[in-house]
């Protein structure tokens, strides 16, 4: 086929109506586990769009209103594997009121919003992608879309899937703030780690004599544990530090809580022990206690570079004249879960910048290569599978 043929479905791709779908669906409150608008979205474009729906019941393991959705869309070939696209489809704060400003070919919110790139702009193109593949009238095979809730507290909606709902085994995940054209093949293991220091409370006036301060004996944990960048692998961060009750009264508990993350799932565990040890060892020293708790968050991913997911998003990024670039992150997203759990995807950037803060934007070009690259992928999934 010719470098043309190859990007019909892309070429197909209305930037106009790809830009007012974004913004339409930016618009959907839907903060995590308030989703039900935005399902609601969904399901009747989707339907439009001749797949069928399946709600999993994820959401009644953390009270939200609605589960994952997984959606199919029969191909025009059977015989090539399904290929599936995900993201999520709440916002981690509200866009009620959201009024989108562009300027100079960027998508602001006014500032009184976050923009909600993150991640309604995958959704916007995905549903723009399969308007382009239905108008080109290219071969394709099944289509797949696995769209989750509650992502932004911890990946939770991934988490509770019902993985037995999800046909397709490969797939793709927009959901990074590089440009198009960035492939993540590599994602880390992640745990929080829970250190709570026992002292004994007492009276700084009463009976001071009798106080062992938990926050001193915590703090001397802390001043000899490695924190911060361990290595090129690993990193390593306490976040929370709570405890006491009143400031007259020497603190009996503080509780200390952190996180590890590294591509190495041995020196994420290392890291883990070391900040225990650390720990227990300055509370024996002082009189006092350590209680632990380690809580996994999620499993890295390591996709190689020869794999047909990995080809196939460079032929395709190429054939809309974007620069395809291999990376790794210690960034967390479904991805990491949805690999965990036997599906085999790679996250992919789409350009949304400063997420979580009102001063979210992201440039029109991220948004329309996003949809060329989501139609692109779906056409070269075809060439790269098909019976000559």
């Amino acid at each position: 086929m010719t470098q043309k043929q190859y990007a019909t479905a892309a070429e197909k791709v209305n930037e106009e109506r790809l830009l007012e779908l974004f913004l339409e669906l930016a618009k959907i409150n839907g903060p995590s586990s308030k989703e039900q608008l935005v399902a609601d979205y969904l399901i009747k474009a989707l339907t439009e769009l001749g797949f069928t729906l399946e709600f999993d019941e994820a959401h009644k393991k953390f009270n939200g209103e609605v589960g994952n959705l997984i959606a199919w869309r029969e191909g025009t070939d059977s015989s090539i594997p399904p290929l599936f696209f995900s993201t999520h489809m709440d916002t981690v704060l509200p866009t009620k009121d959201l009024k989108p400003i562009i300027k100079d070919g960027i998508i602001y919110s006014d500032g009184t919003t976050i923009l909600g790139a993150d991640d309604r702009a995958a959704l916007a193109s995905y549903l723009e992608a399969i308007r382009a593949v239905i108008e080109s009238g290219i071969p394709h095979g099944p289509i797949e879309f696995v769209l989750t809730v509650n992502e932004q507290p911890g990946l939770v909606g991934a988490t509770h899937m019902d993985y037995s709902k999800v046909k397709s085994k490969d797939g793709y995940i927009f959901d990074s703030s590089g440009d198009v054209g960035q492939i993540i093949l590599k994602g880390p293991y992640s745990s929080r780690i829970w250190l709570t220091v026992e002292g004994n409370a007492a009276h700084i006036a009463l009976n001071a004599e009798e106080g062992n301060s938990a926050v001193l004996i915590a703090s001397k944990g802390l001043l000899n544990m490695n924190l911060g960048t361990i290595d090129d692998e690993t990193l390593a961060n306490i976040g929370i530090i709570e405890g006491g009750e009143l400031t007259s009264i020497i603190p009996g508990t503080v509780r200390v809580a952190g996180e590890v993350r590294s591509f190495s799932k041995e020196k994420l565990e290392k890291q883990l022990q070391h900040m225990e040890d650390v720990m227990q060892e300055a509370a024996e020293k002082n009189g006092g206690k350590l209680t632990v708790r380690i809580e996994k968050k999620y499993s890295g991913f390591d996709i190689p570079d020869d794999h047909i997911l990995t080809k196939t998003v460079e032929t395709a990024a190429h054939n809309i004249k974007v620069n395809p670039y291999l990376t790794e992150t210690l960034g967390g997203a479904d991805t990491n879960v949805l690999n965990e759990n036997g599906l085999t995807c790679i996250t992919l950037g789409n350009g949304f910048q400063n997420i979580h803060s009102f001063r979210e934007c992201l440039s029109v070009e991220n948004l329309i290569n996003t949809g060329r690259l989501t139609a692109g992928l779906i056409e070269q999934w075809y060439n790269n599978h098909k019976k000559e």
